[in-house]
């Protein structure tokens, strides 16, 4: 099960409060704060639909570029032998780790039925 939206490219996490008996979510992947809610499944849809319509507008109306600048860099933090291991595995390649998490992560993205395929039986 995902809790992941989308709408126009655009992504949102969905919860549920138990609390409240709602639902709500925010948009993924933009510089700014985007929530939503709505009491039912199609009021929650309908809802994320509509503050991304609002978003796109209001980057509009304020000639800002939508979406998140990612700078292309980010900390990752992994045990120690699987920092290791990597390290290594990159040396004996002549190639720096940064040139191999690269290599990981492209890799990983050029086979993702096979990766949420793996996942999913774990």
């Amino acid at each position: 099960m995902t809790d992941i939206i989308q709408y126009k490219g655009y992504y949102a996490t969905v919860h549920f409060s138990a609390d409240d008996e709602i639902f709500f979510g925010k948009i993924l992947g933009i510089d700014d704060l985007v929530s939503f809610e709505g009491s039912s499944v199609q009021e929650l849809k309908a809802a994320f639909e509509e503050a991304v319509e609002d978003y796109l507008e209001t980057c509009l109306a304020l000639n800002k570029a939508p979406g998140k600048t990612y700078k292309g860099t980010f900390n990752v933090r992994v045990p120690a032998t699987l920092h290791k291991e990597a390290a290594v595995f990159a040396a004996v390649r002549n190639i720096t780790l940064n040139e191999f998490v690269k290599v990981a992560l492209s890799y990983t993205l050029q086979h993702k039925e096979d990766i949420n395929q793996s996942l999913q039986s774990h």
